[in-house]
């Protein structure tokens, strides 16, 4: 297998998923399949042997029957950035369609923030059902949210703590084959791809991106499921709050009908698609139509309560948003100059929410839910000298210090406004059956 691999040889069906099922059952030495990791990292993979990696991947564990559901089960699955909280908006959303929606999930790492944080933000809130709860709160709600479990995908565990040590985290491959491979093994039948690119995105250059949702989706197809990637901007944070906390709040505000323009617009467009992969909506214009009706009439948000508190979470936290935790202690940081902000260093904003306390450097760092920044000018906005452009929420001061200034140097000020801004949604890859 390395050989072959190490020699640019196409590997069997067969082969991948003997291999797979041998280190599963720890019959293979880390150091072996670290060589094996390598190689793909250096000669890459062909469709197929991506497809049978991912095959082998979901089939290492349970892979949930969900068939006695009625409503299609359809999930999304973003690639992650700076203040991306559009899962906790999606998801009820799509179950207050009558989509059933079996959302697994992941915690932060870096600069990008995770989803099972932020739900944790919310008080008593459980992310860690075993299958049964997880079965129970979809049947009863029409959608959960929770981490991976030790029954799913347990092979895509293993290889992941693997790449994160050896270099090897890059690999297009290894990406589809670790995210297709958990969210296949939810029993779902569609999915949406939210593929970033930009300063604050792993894939900073659009032509990486592209190439990463046109994998996944071609590995989706060929496993019998209805896949489309939206290639969505992450040059500037999602909304205006990075933070655990902070972002329910403005989770909460979009499902009110209120929140930022670009946090409700891709929420809107991405639930759009996964009214019309449910089945619930004709078109994506007919569901992102149907989607403001769902906020606009009370319907998400009920649902998005109904979710929290068959999860443990109090639900009283989605109507009373100060029994959310709250920082002690907050400060500004404001323009050194006149003029519009041309562009941030998203990925450095990312960065000073984690130095407050708000991410995780390592995987088995704490986080603090309280913590995060609240920006008050976005790319395009007119500032003055001494008007604040980012609000830091804190609970010690030296980190707050160390925060203050990667800010300050994160913002770009020009004379004059930009011609133009980069689109939110830069394009549309696959097409089961709507392109609009």
């Amino acid at each position: 297998m390395i050989r072959k691999k190490r020699d640019g040889d196409e590997l069997s069906q067969n082969e991948i998923e003997s291999f797979i099922n041998a280190y599963t059952d720890d019959s293979i030495p880390d150091y072996q399949v670290s060589a094996w990791l390598m190689a793909v990292v250096l000669r890459g993979m062909t469709r197929g042997e991506t497809a049978a990696l991912t095959d082998a991947m979901l089939r290492s564990g349970e892979v949930l029957d969900l068939s006695y559901l009625s409503p299609k089960k359809v999930d999304k699955h973003s690639t992650g950035g700076v203040g991306d909280k559009t899962s906790l908006v999606l998801a009820p959303l799509a179950a207050a369609a009558g989509v059933a929606v079996p959302m697994i999930s992941g915690r932060g790492l870096g600069h990008t923030g995770g989803t099972l944080d932020k739900l944790e933000a919310i008080p008593g809130f459980n992310v860690n059902l075993p299958v049964a709860d997880f079965r129970r709160v979809l049947e009863t709600c029409g959608c959960a949210m929770i981490g991976q479990t030790a029954e799913i995908a347990p092979a895509d565990r293993k290889l992941y703590a693997l790449r994160d040590v050896t270099g090897t985290v890059e690999s297009p491959y290894l990406i589809c084959a670790s995210i297709m491979s958990k969210k296949l093994a939810e029993g779902i039948d569609a999915l949406v791809l939210d593929v970033k690119t930009g300063s604050g995105a792993f894939m900073k250059n659009e032509k990486d991106a592209a190439f990463l949702a046109e994998l996944m989706v071609e590995t989706g197809t060929r496993m019998g499921k209805q896949v489309v990637a939206l290639i969505t901007d992450m040059d500037q944070p999602l909304g205006n709050m990075i933070g655990n906390a902070l972002e329910v709040v403005e989770v909460v505000q979009v499902l009110r009908g209120e929140g930022p323009e670009d946090l409700r617009q891709l929420c809107i467009e991405l639930a759009g698609w996964m009214l019309h992969l449910g089945g619930v909506s004709d078109t994506v214009a007919a569901g992102k139509k149907q989607s403001e009706k769902l906020i606009a009439s009370g319907k998400a948000l009920d649902k998005f309560r109904q979710m929290v508190e068959l999860q443990g979470g109090d639900p009283r936290t989605i109507d009373d948003l100060t029994k959310l935790p709250q920082a002690q202690a907050t400060m500004t940081t404001a323009s050194a100059s006149d003029g519009y902000v041309a562009s941030v260093q998203c990925e450095q904003i990312g960065s000073a929410c984690v130095i407050l306390g708000g991410g995780r450097e390592r995987k088995e760092d704490s986080v603090d839910p309280a913590v995060g920044i609240v920006l008050r000018k976005k790319v395009g906005d007119a500032v003055s000298k001494g008007e604040p452009l980012a609000t830091i929420h804190y609970n010690a001061e030296t980190r707050a210090s160390r925060a203050k200034q990667l800010l300050e140097e994160s913002y770009r000020i020009a004379d004059a406004p930009l011609r133009q801004t980069r689109p939110l949604i830069h394009r549309v890859i696959g097409n089961p059956g709507e392109k609009n």
